[in-house]
Protein backbone atom coordinates (compact mmCIF):
# COMPACT_ATOMS: atom_id res chain seq x y z
CA UNK A 1 0.00 0.00 0.00
CA UNK A 2 1.26 2.94 -0.97
CA UNK A 3 1.55 6.15 1.49
CA UNK A 4 -0.22 9.37 0.32
CA UNK A 5 1.62 12.78 -0.30
CA UNK A 6 0.66 15.87 2.25
CA UNK A 7 -1.78 17.62 1.49
CA UNK A 8 -2.14 21.57 2.23
CA UNK A 9 -4.52 22.54 4.74
CA UNK A 10 -5.07 25.81 2.52
CA UNK A 11 -6.51 27.55 5.72
CA UNK A 12 -6.48 31.39 4.87
CA UNK A 13 -7.97 30.43 1.16
CA UNK A 14 -10.84 28.87 2.66
CA UNK A 15 -11.24 31.20 4.78
CA UNK A 16 -11.15 34.14 2.51
CA UNK A 17 -13.64 32.47 0.35
CA UNK A 18 -16.04 31.46 3.41
CA UNK A 19 -15.85 34.62 4.25
CA UNK A 20 -16.48 36.13 0.76
CA UNK A 21 -19.35 33.75 0.14
CA UNK A 22 -21.11 34.56 3.47
CA UNK A 23 -20.58 38.76 2.62
CA UNK A 24 -22.79 38.39 -0.98
CA UNK A 25 -24.79 36.03 0.66
CA UNK A 26 -25.54 38.17 3.14
CA UNK A 27 -25.92 41.32 1.11
CA UNK A 28 -28.48 39.42 -1.48
CA UNK A 29 -30.49 38.08 1.88
CA UNK A 30 -30.96 41.85 3.25
CA UNK A 31 -31.68 43.24 -0.12
CA UNK A 32 -34.44 40.12 -0.10
CA UNK A 33 -35.60 41.47 3.08
CA UNK A 34 -35.87 45.08 2.14
CA UNK A 35 -37.47 44.42 -0.69
CA UNK A 36 -40.38 41.87 1.20
CA UNK A 37 -41.09 45.03 3.78
CA UNK A 38 -41.91 47.47 0.59
CA UNK A 39 -38.58 48.77 0.15
CA UNK A 40 -36.66 49.70 -3.13
CA UNK A 41 -33.79 47.06 -3.50
CA UNK A 42 -30.79 48.61 -3.83
CA UNK A 43 -29.19 50.62 -6.56
CA UNK A 44 -26.63 47.47 -7.66
CA UNK A 45 -28.45 45.23 -8.20
CA UNK A 46 -31.91 47.36 -10.28
CA UNK A 47 -28.76 47.90 -12.53
CA UNK A 48 -27.67 44.54 -12.71
CA UNK A 49 -31.28 43.36 -13.00
CA UNK A 50 -31.35 45.63 -15.82
CA UNK A 51 -28.01 44.91 -17.71
CA UNK A 52 -29.56 41.21 -17.64
CA UNK A 53 -32.70 42.51 -19.88
CA UNK A 54 -30.67 44.77 -21.88
CA UNK A 55 -27.53 41.43 -22.72
CA UNK A 56 -28.30 37.94 -24.15
CA UNK A 57 -26.24 35.17 -23.99
CA UNK A 58 -25.26 36.01 -27.71
CA UNK A 59 -23.57 38.98 -26.97
CA UNK A 60 -19.78 38.81 -27.65
CA UNK A 61 -18.91 40.46 -24.33
CA UNK A 62 -21.07 38.12 -21.96
CA UNK A 63 -19.55 34.84 -23.87
CA UNK A 64 -16.23 36.22 -22.90
CA UNK A 65 -17.27 36.80 -19.58
CA UNK A 66 -18.46 33.26 -19.55
CA UNK A 67 -15.20 31.73 -20.74
CA UNK A 68 -13.30 34.11 -18.48
CA UNK A 69 -15.30 32.58 -15.45
CA UNK A 70 -15.28 28.94 -16.99
CA UNK A 71 -11.67 28.89 -17.21
CA UNK A 72 -11.26 30.33 -13.75
CA UNK A 73 -13.07 27.56 -12.10
CA UNK A 74 -11.41 24.96 -14.17
CA UNK A 75 -7.73 26.13 -12.40
CA UNK A 76 -9.30 26.48 -9.46
CA UNK A 77 -10.72 22.76 -9.30
CA UNK A 78 -7.28 21.56 -10.06
CA UNK A 79 -5.59 23.66 -7.50
CA UNK A 80 -8.10 21.86 -5.38
CA UNK A 81 -7.77 18.77 -6.10
CA UNK A 82 -4.02 19.01 -6.16
CA UNK A 83 -1.61 17.98 -2.98
CA UNK A 84 -0.24 21.57 -2.84
CA UNK A 85 2.82 20.68 -0.75
CA UNK A 86 5.80 19.84 -3.20
CA UNK A 87 8.65 20.65 -1.05
CA UNK A 88 8.00 17.69 0.80
CA UNK A 89 9.39 13.89 -0.12
CA UNK A 90 6.90 11.22 0.52
CA UNK A 91 9.53 8.26 2.45
CA UNK A 92 8.98 4.78 2.81
CA UNK A 93 7.26 4.27 6.45
CA UNK A 94 8.58 1.09 8.25
CA UNK A 95 5.03 -0.26 7.77
CA UNK A 96 5.86 -0.34 4.50
CA UNK A 97 9.00 -1.86 4.42
CA UNK A 98 7.95 -4.41 7.04
CA UNK A 99 4.88 -5.24 4.80
CA UNK A 100 7.66 -6.14 1.50
CA UNK A 101 9.53 -7.72 3.73
CA UNK A 102 6.68 -10.31 5.24
CA UNK A 103 4.64 -10.13 1.68
CA UNK A 104 1.66 -8.53 4.31
CA UNK A 105 -0.20 -5.33 3.98
CA UNK A 106 2.00 -2.59 5.68
CA UNK A 107 -1.65 -1.23 7.49
CA UNK A 108 -2.25 -4.49 9.14
CA UNK A 109 -0.74 -5.80 12.56
CA UNK A 110 0.38 -9.15 13.76
CA UNK A 111 -3.27 -9.89 14.33
CA UNK A 112 -4.48 -8.46 11.02
CA UNK A 113 -6.27 -5.82 12.65
CA UNK A 114 -5.97 -2.77 10.26
CA UNK A 115 -4.60 0.67 12.03
CA UNK A 116 -3.44 3.56 10.47
CA UNK A 117 -0.22 3.85 8.28
CA UNK A 118 2.40 6.01 9.31
CA UNK A 119 3.60 8.48 7.23
CA UNK A 120 6.96 10.47 6.84
CA UNK A 121 8.24 12.89 4.56
CA UNK A 122 11.20 14.97 4.25
CA UNK A 123 11.98 18.57 2.73
CA UNK A 124 13.86 18.73 -0.62
CA UNK A 125 16.39 21.09 0.44
CA UNK A 126 17.19 18.65 4.06
CA UNK A 127 17.29 15.99 1.56
CA UNK A 128 19.58 17.88 -0.44
CA UNK A 129 21.59 18.80 2.74
CA UNK A 130 22.11 15.25 3.14
CA UNK A 131 23.30 14.09 -0.37
CA UNK A 132 25.07 17.28 -0.43
CA UNK A 133 27.62 15.94 2.83
CA UNK A 134 28.05 12.68 1.69
CA UNK A 135 29.00 14.06 -1.87
CA UNK A 136 31.75 16.17 0.00
CA UNK A 137 33.04 12.43 2.06
CA UNK A 138 34.08 11.37 -1.92
CA UNK A 139 37.86 12.10 -1.99
CA UNK A 140 38.92 14.51 -4.75
CA UNK A 141 35.40 16.61 -3.94
CA UNK A 142 36.35 20.50 -2.87
CA UNK A 143 32.62 21.33 -2.89
CA UNK A 144 29.22 19.92 -4.30
CA UNK A 145 25.85 21.74 -4.85
CA UNK A 146 23.03 19.89 -5.14
CA UNK A 147 19.32 20.61 -6.36
CA UNK A 148 16.57 18.25 -5.49
CA UNK A 149 13.71 17.91 -7.62
CA UNK A 150 10.52 15.26 -7.50
CA UNK A 151 11.81 12.72 -10.33
CA UNK A 152 15.36 14.09 -10.15
CA UNK A 153 18.73 15.11 -8.05
CA UNK A 154 21.40 17.44 -9.83
CA UNK A 155 24.80 17.35 -8.31
CA UNK A 156 27.41 19.35 -9.56
CA UNK A 157 31.13 18.59 -7.77
CA UNK A 158 34.35 20.35 -7.77
CA UNK A 159 37.09 18.35 -8.12
CA UNK A 160 41.02 19.54 -7.25
CA UNK A 161 42.63 16.04 -7.61
CA UNK A 162 42.16 12.81 -8.98
CA UNK A 163 41.16 11.71 -12.31
CA UNK A 164 37.34 13.14 -12.82
CA UNK A 165 36.15 9.86 -13.95
CA UNK A 166 36.84 8.55 -10.98
CA UNK A 167 35.67 10.92 -9.03
CA UNK A 168 32.59 10.66 -10.87
CA UNK A 169 32.45 6.73 -9.98
CA UNK A 170 32.93 7.35 -6.73
CA UNK A 171 30.34 10.28 -6.71
CA UNK A 172 27.83 8.08 -8.87
CA UNK A 173 28.12 5.68 -5.77
CA UNK A 174 28.05 7.53 -2.79
CA UNK A 175 24.56 9.67 -4.28
CA UNK A 176 23.19 6.24 -5.26
CA UNK A 177 23.55 4.84 -1.88
CA UNK A 178 22.51 8.33 -0.25
CA UNK A 179 19.23 8.32 -2.28
CA UNK A 180 18.79 5.17 -1.56
CA UNK A 181 19.15 5.33 2.58
CA UNK A 182 16.39 8.48 2.40
CA UNK A 183 14.05 6.17 1.97
CA UNK A 184 11.63 7.73 -0.75
CA UNK A 185 8.89 6.18 -2.14
CA UNK A 186 9.86 7.29 -5.36
CA UNK A 187 13.59 7.64 -5.69
CA UNK A 188 15.13 10.29 -8.27
CA UNK A 189 17.10 9.67 -10.71
CA UNK A 190 21.00 11.11 -10.27
CA UNK A 191 22.43 13.56 -12.44
CA UNK A 192 26.05 13.90 -12.26
CA UNK A 193 28.52 16.94 -12.99
CA UNK A 194 31.80 17.32 -12.31
CA UNK A 195 34.96 19.61 -13.15
CA UNK A 196 37.94 20.43 -12.61
CA UNK A 197 38.69 23.03 -10.23
CA UNK A 198 39.67 26.48 -11.99
CA UNK A 199 42.73 27.72 -10.26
Amino acid sequence: MTARRFRSARRIPAALVALLVLGVAGLFLYDLAAVRAERPAMAWRRELAHRLEVHTPADPAVQLAGGVLVLAGVVLLLLAFTPGIRRILMMRSPDQDAGQATGRDGDQDAAGAARPLLRAGIGRKDAAQVLRDRAMEVPGVRSARVRMGRSRVRVRATSHFRELDEVRADLDAVIAVGIEELGLVHPPRPRLRVRRRAD
